[in-house]
């Protein structure tokens, strides 16, 4: 189990690296917020881009920053998830769309501002109850916030470069971008396998610590980065957590 846990967190390296660029599309050149550099690029709905299927659409394009969120497997009750499936699919059937299918096949199809009122609707109510801190919270745990951290930043400048974080005590958020569209897939699987391996080892525990899938969304104007990354440094004060039971890491070039 060790052995498996080491391997996918040691995964390839990417032979383009990061220090030079490499792997971005870099045709606008470099972008600046607020004075600073920019951690990658804007999404590009003209560029190449992916849409990974598995239990829910994944959006990826090579370069792109990308805010992920993964949370632990207790963090939202099973109850409130099978509330909102039933609610999102409501949420289809009063707008017009075809509520047979399931939300996940709908809302890339939808008009941006439809699809901008659901994620905005779901995401008020997702991320408002993560910050109620259902579960055992174990991430307040300084020791065990430090595995994450630590391996959130480990290839940082090497697989993906990293921008603002925080691991609070149900979840994580994160700023980042990759050098291809697989590359996001892969290390969050790498990400989730090796932290579960280490907290799991730390707490004397088996079984799955987070849950299965993360969150992610391409970035797509600057508005909306600067928001993100606002979101990020005002959620610990938004959950009324204190210092110590959080790990709050900014960007800076």
């Amino acid at each position: 189990m060790e052995k498996l846990a080491l391997r996918l967190f040691r995964l390839a390296r990417y032979e383009s690296g990061f220090g030079s660029n490499a792997g971005f599309r870099g045709a606008k050149g470099d972008i600046t917020v607020a004075g600073s550099l920019m951690l990658g690029e804007l999404f590009d709905p003209k560029a190449e881009w992916f849409v990974h299927e598995h239990f829910r659409p994944h959006w990826s394009q090579a370069g792109a920053v990308v805010f992920i969120t993964f949370r632990t497997r207790d963090s939202i009750p099973r109850a409130v998830l099978q509330q909102w499936e039933r609610e999102k699919q409501q949420w289809l059937r009063l707008r017009g769309y075809d509520s047979t299918k399931h939300w996940s096949v709908i809302v890339p199809t939808m008009t941006e501002n439809d699809r901008a009122d659901f994620q905005r609707e779901f995401q008020r109510r997702r991320e408002g109850c993560l910050d109620a801190c259902h579960g055992r919270c174990l991430l307040r745990r300084p020791e065990l916030a430090r595995i994450a951290a630590d391996a959130i930043m480990h290839f940082d400048g090497e697989r993906y470069r990293m921008g603002d974080f925080i691991i609070m005590p149900t979840h994580v958020h994160l700023l980042a971008a990759f050098a291809t569209a697989e590359a996001m897939t892969v290390q969050c699987d790498s990400w989730l396998h090796y932290t579960a391996f280490q907290i799991n080892r730390a707490t004397g525990e088996k079984g799955r610590f987070w849950q299965q899938e993360p969150f992610d969304h391409l970035v797509r104007s600057l508005e909306q980065y600067e928001h993100l990354r606002q979101y990020i440094a005002d959620n610990p004060r938004k959950a009324s957590l204190k210092p110590g039971e959080y790990i709050y890491r900014r960007h800076e070039e």
